[in-house]
Parts: C-alpha cells; sequence; structure tokens
C-alpha cells in the first residue's frame, strides 16, 4: 500500500478521500487555488501545495502542476476525486511518465469510455443495447441538422468527451436546433476543452439506473448494485438512491452482469459506472448510456447498502492488489438516499449563490460529505455543491424519513441552498412511491416549493435586531408601551432581494420571544406551541433560521431602497461574460439574448424584457460581473 497519496481536487470530494487516507495510516496530500487557500480539504491534509490563482485552467486543471506537486511532497500515487482531471487521459498518461500511481483506470480504457462515441461501440461489442443515434466522431453541425431532419423529435445533443451534465441540450423544435448545437459545443469546450457532439433520440420520462463496478489487475470484475439517479434537473443529478426501487434480483443480476461485461470488454481497471437508461414503467427494458471512468458523486449511497468503502478498494486496486472480496460476497442491506446540497436560490430559477457562510451545522445520525464549514466563502469559480446528505434505513421509507429529518436540521447561513427545496421534493407522492424519471422534477416546476416564511417572522428579525430592553423599566419596552396604552412600533427593514419592507413589533409580542443562554430566540405562536429560532448575527444584520430556512434582515438605509429602472438588465448572479448579443443602438424584440453569462459551470443567458431600443452597454466579452451589476439599459 501507498505511504503518502496527493488528492488532486478540492471541497467535499478531497475531503472523504482524506478520510480513507485517514483510517488506512496514509499521509494525504492537498492542492489548492488561491480561492481555497485555507479550505477544509487543505486543513485536513497532512501536507498541500499552491497550484494556482483562482480559475480551474490555471489551478486544478492544470497536469504539469498537479505531477510537480506529486512530484514536490514525495507522494507515490494521485487520486483525481472527479470532475477536474478525473477523466481526462493526460493524467494517467503523465502519472506513468513520472512513475506515480495513478487511482483510476489507465490512460487508453479512459479515452475509450470517456469519448460517448467509442463506449458506444464498446457496448455494442459487448451485447449492451444503445440508444438509436448519430454517434460518429467528429460531427459537424451540418451532419446533425441533416440527421436531424429526418428523425421523431425530441433529440438530444451530448458532448461527446465528457459527461456531468455539460453539454447537454433537449432539441424539441428543428427550429431551435441551430442555438442549441451552439449552446452546447460552447459548453462542452468550456467544460471539457473539447466541443464534439454526438446527437440521438430523446426517450420521454426514462429512468436513470446505473451500476457501481470495480476491476482489479488480475482479471476479476465485480458489480456492487446499481444506483437510482432519475431525480435530476437540467441533467444534474439531485437525489440518488441505492436500489432503484423498481430493481429486484433478476434484472439487478442483468444489469450488473451487462456493466460488467462492459468493463471487460473496454480493459477496464478500477471503480467505474456504468450509467444505463430504461422505461420508467419497464426497467427491463435498457439502453446503455456511458460510461463514467471515475468516482462517482453518488457513491456513498452504494457504500451504505454494501458496507464497502470504495475509496479503499480504488487505493487497493491502484496499489496492484487483487479485489478482497468476490461477486458473491457482495451483500445489500437496506436502502440509502442521498441528497445534495447547493449554493443555489430556488425562488430565482436555481441561480448560483455566493457569499461567505455565516453558520454552519451537519446534521446527526446522518452521513454527511462536505468540503465548507462556517467562515467558508462560496464563490463563482466552482461548482456550487456543498455537501451530501446520506441517509440509511432498513428500507426505503424510513431512509427517506431519515433524510428529511436530517436537511431540516442542517444549518447553511450565507449563500442560499436548496435543503428547503429538496425537503419538499422529498415529499412529492411520486418520490415517496419511487414513480421516478428524469423529467419529473421539470414537469412539477412550482409545485415543488418549500412553505414560506412564517407570518411573524419580520416581527421575530425586529427583536433580534434591537435586542432586548436595556432596563426593566416600562419606557425601554421595544413594543412601544405607552401610558395611554400600547401601540406598534414599525420598523424599516430589507430582507432578501425583495427590497426595503415594513415591519412592526406588535403591542405584547416581545413578552412571547424568550431568549436562550445559546443565543436561540423561543418564540411563542398565537396558539401556545413554541419554536426555536437560531439566531446568527452578520455584521449589522441577523440570520433568523425559522425551521430549517434561514432569511438574513438588515436594517434599510436609503442607499439600500434605491432600485435601477426598469429597462436596466442586471446581472442575476456572478460570472463572466461570454457573449455579447446586443449593440449600443440596436432597436431589440421582447425576449432577444444580450448577454449570455457563465458561472459555476452553468450558461445562463440574459434577453430584452420588453420592445426597445438599447441606450447602455456596459459589458464586453470576457468579463467578470458581479450580482445586481447593471450589464446593457434598453429604453
Amino acid at each position: 500500500m501507498f505511504a503518502r497519496v496527493l488528492v488532486a481536487n478540492r471541497g467535499e470530494i478531497a475531503v472523504r478521500v482524506m478520510r480513507t487516507l485517514r483510517r488506512l495510516g496514509i499521509e494525504s496530500v492537498a492542492v489548492y487555488s488561491d480561492a481555497d487557500a485555507g479550505a477544509p480539504h487543505v486543513r485536513a491534509a497532512d501536507a498541500a501545495v499552491r497550484l494556482g490563482p483562482a480559475p480551474a485552467a490555471q489551478s486544478y486543471l492544470s497536469v504539469e502542476k498537479v505531477i510537480e506537486a506529486a512530484q514536490r511532497t514525495g507522494a507515490e500515487a494521485i487520486h483525481p476525486g472527479y470532475g477536474f482531471l478525473s477523466e481526462r487521459p493526460a493524467l494517467p498518461e503523465a502519472c506513468a511518465a513520472a512513475g506515480i500511481a495513478f487511482v483510476g483506470p489507465g490512460a487508453e480504457a479512459m479515452a475509450l469510455l470517456g469519448d460517448k462515441v467509442a463506449a458506444k461501440e464498446v457496448a455494442e461489442r459487448a451485447g449492451v443495447p444503445i440508444v438509436p443515434g448519430l454517434h460518429r466522431a467528429a460531427l459537424t453541425d451540418d451532419e446533425i441538422g441533416d440527421w436531424a431532419a429526418g428523425q421523431e423529435l425530441p433529440l438530444m445533443l451530448k458532448a461527446a468527451a465528457g459527461g456531468g451534465g455539460r453539454g447537454m441540450r433537449v432539441v424539441r423544435a428543428l427550429g431551435d436546433l441551430p442555438e442549441a448545437v451552439g449552446a452546447a459545443r460552447r459548453e462542452a469546450m468550456g467544460a471539457f476543452g473539447d466541443d464534439r457532439l454526438l446527437v440521438e433520440r430523446y426517450l420521454e420520462r426514462p429512468r436513470h439506473i446505473e451500476v457501481q463496478v470495480i476491476a482489479d489487475a488480475h482479471g476479476t470484475v465485480l458489480h456492487l448494485g446499481e444506483r437510482e439517479c432519475s431525480l435530476q434537473r437540467r441533467h444534474q443529478k439531485v437525489v440518488e438512491e441505492a436500489p432503484s426501487p423498481v430493481v429486484d434480483g433478476e434484472l439487478r443480476m442483468r444489469m450488473g452482469e451487462a456493466a460488467v461485461a462492459l468493463a471487460r470488454s473496454a480493459g477496464y481497471v478500477n471503480a467505474g459506472t456504468v450509467e444505463l437508461i430504461a422505461a420508467r414503467d419497464d426497467p427491463s427494458s435498457f439502453y446503455f448510456l456511458e460510461m463514467n471512468a471515475r468516482l462517482q458523486v453518488e457513491h456513498p449511497v452504494t457504500e451504505a447498502v454494501c458496507g464497502l468503502d470504495v475509496v479503499e478498494l480504488q487505493l487497493r486496486v491502484a496499489a496492484g492488489e487483487p479485489l478482497p472480496l468476490g461477486q458473491d460476497d457482495v451483500r445489500l442491506d437496506g436502502h440509502a438516499i442521498e441528497a445534495r446540497v447547493y449554493a443555489e436560490d430556488p425562488a430565482t430559477g436555481f441561480l448560483p449563490s455566493t457569499g461567505r457562510i455565516a453558520g454552519y451545522r451537519e446534521p446527526s445520525g446522518v452521513r454527511v460529505d462536505s468540503g465548507v464549514a462556517a467562515g467558508s466563502v462560496v464563490g463563482s469559480d466552482y461548482d456550487p455543491m456543498l455537501a451530501k446528505v446520506i441517509a440509511h434505513g432498513p428500507d426505503r421509507a424510513t431512509a427517506l424519513a431519515r433524510l428529511d429529518h436530517a436537511l431540516g436540521e442542517m444549518l447553511v447561513v450565507g449563500p442560499t441552498t436548496n435543503a428547503a427545496w429538496l425537503r419538499a421534493l422529498l415529499r412529492r407522492p411520486e418520490v415517496r412511491t419511487g414513480e421516478l424519471d428524469t423529467g419529473l422534477i421539470e414537469r412539477l416546476g412550482d409545485e415543488v416549493a418549500p412553505p414560506p416564511p412564517a407570518a411573524d417572522l419580520a416581527g421575530v428579525a425586529v427583536a433580534a435586531l434591537t435586542g432586548p430592553p436595556p432596563t426593566d423599566d416600562p419606557w425601554d419596552a421595544r413594543d412601544g408601551w405607552r401610558p395611554g396604552g400600547a401601540r406598534a412600533v414599525a420598523h424599516a427593514l430589507l430582507s432578501g432581494p425583495d427590497g426595503p419592507a415594513m415591519a412592526a413589533l406588535e403591542p405584547g409580542a416581545a413578552d412571547r420571544i424568550a431568549r436562550r443562554g445559546d443565543g436561540a430566540l423561543l418564540v411563542c405562536g398565537d396558539d401556545g406551541v413554541a419554536r426555536t429560532i437560531d439566531v446568527i448575527g452578520d455584521g449589522d444584520a441577523v440570520w433568523l433560521v425559522d425551521a430549517g430556512v434561514p432569511t438574513r434582515w438588515a436594517p434599510a438605509t436609503d442607499s439600500a431602497a434605491q432600485h435601477h429602472g426598469s429597462g436596466s438588465l442586471e446581472a442575476p448572479m456572478p460570472g463572466v461574460v461570454l457573449d455579447v448579443r446586443a449593440a449600443l443602438g440596436a432597436t431589440v424584440t421582447e425576449g432577444d439574448v444580450l448577454v449570455v453569462l457563465e458561472s459555476m459551470k452553468m450558461e445562463l443567458t440574459v434577453v430584452a424584457p420588453a420592445e426597445g431600443t438599447v441606450a447602455e452597454l456596459h459589458v464586453q466579452p470576457g468579463d467578470t460581473v458581479t450580482r445586481g451589476q447593471v450589464m446593457v439599459v434598453v429604453e
């Protein structure tokens, strides 16, 4: 086994890999960019090496800098985690040249399976069915258009060189194809440095089921059961579980045998995932989707039901050891479900959210893989996932209940997260009964929403901001007590993006708010039932955490009350301007795309709200913008 391993990643996956290294007595080396100098994964490591500036291209995506860091620290192996360099053959090639073990497949197998076109050819040779489509290498826009013209819609465009939902677009009308191809190519180039696409028939309402495989260099290839990953938004998985609620023992064997055959056909060694797509109501009809030649984000649910540490198996295989178990030794115990907690705002279309984490608390009784802590700064340079919450139970209903409770107990104060939205999703009857497909979240839309803030929250914010009365003198009371009778006291507050609002502390309200020793408030409602609201200070503002949902309250100022004119188009999130399609003085119509932004690996278009003339233009491609910055003014 290795004595020292470099983890070529950041965030929760770097921390998770280091946890196994520590348990095995292996020293860990972290790498970091300037944005992550004080990050938890750096603090968790035995040694750390700076790679470069915040942009991933100048730090985490530099093969040369990663290899140099391993050589400087005497690391015998490199674990790539997922994302960044994990599926780039250049890294295992460089490792081989430097005499460093790579914790993953060889460069040849990675290149073969990382290319969706080549991977489908491997699947066909292994006898695994594939989705009908055009899978030739280096397809031109014209070739895609000619093929699409003779097909039944909808169609799916995919980046040939990557996964994770990047470079994917569903096309439902031929007129939308050119714009979709352009957007998919840009996103693929930005994510993978390769803008090649393939196109195939899009299956409506399918299930996304994947099989975890692990193979050693001695000829053993195993599968560790399947995962249900159908709950997706924008082709990104949100909730995953193992086993699938619709896969029985016979189908599990068929899927597992297909995955093992594909891995053998490719000469695959180490951990990988074979992704399948299946009919929602008849999963026995399944097709090969792609193979991820790396560790998956959702591997913890497999670990929970199998009782195995997949990262440990990866390390042992990379060290040349045979797998310590056979297929008959793999047993599934109970049910596990994982939810991904993202820094994003469901109320604004899931736009990424940034900022400093003012308060952080992990729930008890479940597994949490996290890469943040109180004081961490969530920027726009990397993926917005903050943590994964994984619940295990003897059955699916118990696992769901434990996950729901854990998400309510989890506390992330600062950037807006999707935690409350996840709880609302888990409570949907379709999710409870396992009637899942990849389009379910999109169809439900606004039907999945956390409950609105309690009506008395503004008054509680007033009490939290003003603090307790300095004395017991009635004249010092905060709720407007006077000899002639009590009255409500109004305060102008600013809460979130909604602008200034008047909040009143009603007469007698202060009597129903008690302060606990830990700073939290105990608020008694009209029904006599008290609830606890956590209070976290943030400069002149205060965060109230009610039922697990944080809201920020601050005294409104004149500057905060100012708003831009209705024709001003502001950046909805911090990011980089990819494209500007408006010209000063040009006439635009409602819906015209004016600016294209990229933030946290997500592309967003800003459109004209109405017909008019571009009166001001403040950005150009390559500019970095902050949230709320005026980019275009349309009169």
